[in-house]
């Protein structure tokens, strides 16, 4: 299409320069443009890793360099025109590049964009050539007339004309006509049409983008042919826009995208598959954000080291994952930890919102963390909190009780560690129990409310859970919990099984009563909480906060609560402590300045998706935390109704006396082997008090030999070993029971009548 007909968008750049680009012949630009490019390309490389080096002379010979290109455009603005125009284009490469190197000098340490700005500065170079291209407009310029003349001006009116025109002098378009032509914009070249086959034919296969592209003299890219919803194959829609293919080209020959799918997305990248959907890079905030979209045949799967390590980031905690979608994820890459600073909570932050939800802290990119307390489709959720000393889990948890009182929700609590774990909650919530049977004791507490509750609902006929209508939203935390059901707690085996039973209690009827559960600890093996598959489940319907644990912890729960599309690495004790630095100090000799502690961040996963966060800051003074405990005291604490208070009340009792009773290595019965107390009373609804199974110990020998002559009188050996079945399967020996007669003899407790007879003590004659 001629100019005139049709006015270009901006073109991609081309492979290489061509003689219609620049005046010049064909071999010579070819050549000139390929020198150019090398050139180019050793400039970028030398830009890259020049700044990492110590040659001062290298220093002052780039810098010098751009320094003059700045000085001869200096002079050239003297004479402006074309020579001062031919002399911009000219110089934009090489200032470009040693702005790079001057910007890499100055700036501390080593990051990524030293190494990608100039490799996209060298690329974009040698796409445009400026010094081929210039040097071809230099010689245009010499031919051009000292006049221009019969310049026309063309409105739409001659641009569709000329489309027209193009259509009916092509060959291929023979039989179809160009109707319904329209262009949307007067100062954009781009048309819409509609291809109109002869009456009773459809549109010639012939007319397919590429031959399309060829009439107008466009690239293919920027031909569409769709059909026309309700029309034949007569009809065909028609949009030609040559900015579009522009667009694409240039999108095409992006350096970061051609970078991303060399390591990354592609065959041998670090990620096949993920592509980079859309890119910016937001200096201001410091900080690069990567979309990315997996592709059709793969699973979406972000290895966050080996991203890390493919994006030239030495500390792999600087590069976050998040918002992720089925097949799609931002990646976002800071400059500086973006959790370092956060600020203390507001009442407003820790104030159950209508969908169940407070802001426990922030995310890596601003956005509030939000924790479900309460989800208004299921009831009651179940949490785990899992971290290690001084990872902030004690205050994490205590911000969540503290939202608990201002929600207007029941906090139930139990310290195994004796209260100090969280005692500031101690008489600021309803029930608070320190120690390992006070830690029993507040569970069998909450197991006898659920039971209060599910009879009154029974009753009632509700078959879910309805908030504040008539019960309060009740949370139960069980902090420590390591302490008594791990491998190597030291409380008894009974007292471990008692509360495991417990816990699977409340696993099946709490959700649905109103009655949420929080496990916390340094580490918890769901395996050890009894149904590991029922609070697997549960749990992926509340919340998990994991904190700084070992790496083998941080797997083992990566593995139970996700899905394993985004990559959890442990945390660092400190900020900046999780690259590269420890193995420079180790290899140097020298220390390495930790920066401040990473108390309070945390993988929170809900949903089976983790995400980084951490939680409000909490400033302590005198061992306790003010802020949250002004906080708390700013709300009247939620409690109970009478009813249910007491059936609380008479489940904690009952369960103190049994917890107390298997601490001591008895059997929940306090010695009596019978029940202390079957019932306890809540209004008119009696209650069941969980208990320990308590299995009976088998008689031994003597005992069943006493049992057998007291019902059978004198009797004679062989009568004795059949009675208790000796040597049968399941019984004992012959020769044991023998040995048992004459070791009750001896101790006084039988008597011989007669040789080979025996009696139970007491027997006579007469009997």
């Amino acid at each position: 299409m001629t100019t005139a007909a049709l006015p270009p968008a901006a073109p991609a750049e081309p492979a290489a320069p061509t003689a219609a680009h620049t005046g010049l012949a064909p071999e010579a630009a070819r050549r000139l443009a390929t020198a150019e490019r090398v050139l180019y390309g050793a400039g970028g490389i030398l830009t890259a890793v020049g700044p990492q080096t110590d040659v001062t002379g290298l220093h002052v010979a780039v810098l010098a360099a751009g320094a003059g290109a700045v000085g001869v455009l200096w002079r050239r603005t003297r004479g402006g025109g074309a020579g001062l125009l031919l002399a911009c284009t000219r110089a934009l490469p090489l200032l470009g590049l040693s702005g790079t190197y001057a910007a890499a000098l100055i700036a501390p340490g080593y990051s990524w964009w030293e190494t990608v700005a100039p490799v996209a500065v060298a690329a974009a170079a040698g796409l445009a050539a400026p010094l081929t291209r210039s040097a071809g407009i230099s010689r245009a310029i010499e031919t051009l007339p000292a006049v221009v003349e019969g310049t026309v001006q063309h409105d739409a009116g001659d641009y569709l004309s000329g489309v027209r025109a193009l259509w009916a002098a092509a060959p291929v378009t023979k039989g179809a006509d160009l109707t319904a032509l329209h262009q949307p914009d007067p100062d954009h070249p781009a048309f819409t049409a509609v291809i109109l086959a002869a009456p009773g034919e459809a549109v010639s296969s012939r007319l397919d983008p590429r031959a399309v592209a060829a009439v107008f003299d466009v690239p293919e890219a920027a031909v569409i042919l769709n059909p026309i919803t309700g029309s034949g194959p007569g009809r065909l829609a028609l949009l030609v826009d040559p900015a579009r293919a522009a667009e694409q080209a240039a999108l095409e020959q992006d350096p970061v995208r051609l970078w991303w799918a060399e390591r990354i997305s592609g065959p041998d990248g670090v990620a096949p598959g993920m592509n980079l959907a859309d890119y910016r890079i937001e200096a201001e905030e410091g900080r690069a954000m990567f979309r990315v979209e997996a592709a059709e045949d793969r699973d979406l799967s972000l290895p966050r080291r080996k991203l890390a390590r493919a994006l030239g980031i030495e500390d792999p905690d600087l590069l976050m994952i998040g918002a992720v979608g089925l097949a799609s994820a931002v990646i976002t890459v800071y400059r500086d930890h973006p959790l370092m600073n956060v600020r203390e909570a507001t009442a407003e932050d820790l104030t159950m919102r209508a969908d169940g939800t407070i802001a426990l802290g922030l995310r890596h990119d601003g956005r509030p963390a939000r924790m479900p307390l309460y989800d208004p489709e299921l009831g009651g959720l179940t949490d785990l909190f899992v971290g290690a000393p001084g990872s902030g889990k004690s205050v994490a948890l205590l911000h969540v009780i503290t939202a608990e009182r201002l929600s207007g929700i029941v906090s139930i609590v139990a310290d195994a560690q004796g209260g100090m774990s969280l005692p500031e909650a101690k008489g600021r919530v309803y029930a608070f129990g320190a120690g390992l049977a006070e830690f029993g004791a507040t569970l069998a507490g909450a197991c006898a409310l659920a039971d209060y509750r599910e009879q009154v609902s029974t009753a009632n006929g509700w078959g879910s859970f309805a908030l504040g209508d008539p019960w309060a939203l009740v949370n139960i935390s069980l902090d420590e919990i390591n302490r008594v059901i791990a491998e190597d707690a030291e409380a008894p085996k009974e007292f471990k099984a008692w509360v495991v039973a417990m816990i699977t209690r409340a696993q099946l009827t709490f959700r649905k009563l109103g009655m949420g559960i929080r496990y916390a600890g340094q580490s918890v093996h769901l395996e050890d909480l009894g149904d590991a598959e029922k609070i697997r489940a549960n749990a992926k319907q509340g919340s998990v906060w994991l904190g700084r644990v070992n790496s083998t912890m941080t797997k083992r729960l990566a593995s139970d609560m996700t899905s394993g599309d985004i990559e959890i690495t442990p945390i660092p004790r400190h900020f900046g402590g999780g690259g590269d630095a420890e193995v420079e100090a180790a290899w140097t000799g020298e220390d390495v300045p930790t920066g401040p502690v990473t108390a309070g961040v945390a993988w929170h996963i809900l949903g089976g998706v983790p995400g980084l966060m951490r939680v409000w800051r909490a400033v302590k003074e005198a061992r306790t935390y003010p802020n949250l405990i002004r906080l708390m005291e700013s709300a009247v604490m939620p409690v109970l109704t009478p009813a249910e208070d007491g059936a609380f009340r008479a489940g904690y009792e009952e369960g103190l006396f049994i917890a107390r009773d298997l601490l001591a290595g008895g059997d929940g019965t306090g010695g009596t082997g019978d029940d202390r107390q079957e019932h306890g009373e809540a209004g008119d609804v009696a209650v069941r008090i969980p208990r320990p199974v308590v299995k009976a110990k088998p008689a031994n020998l003597e005992a069943q030999i006493l049992t057998v002559l007291a019902a059978g009188g004198v009797m004679r050996n062989k009568d004795v070993r059949t009675a208790l079945g000796a040597d049968t399967p399941g019984g004992p020996k012959a020769g044991s029971v023998d040995n048992a007669l004459s070791s009750l003899f001896d101790a006084g407790k039988v008597i011989k009548p007669g040789h080979g007879k025996w009696a139970p003590l007491g027997w006579t004659p007469e009997d």
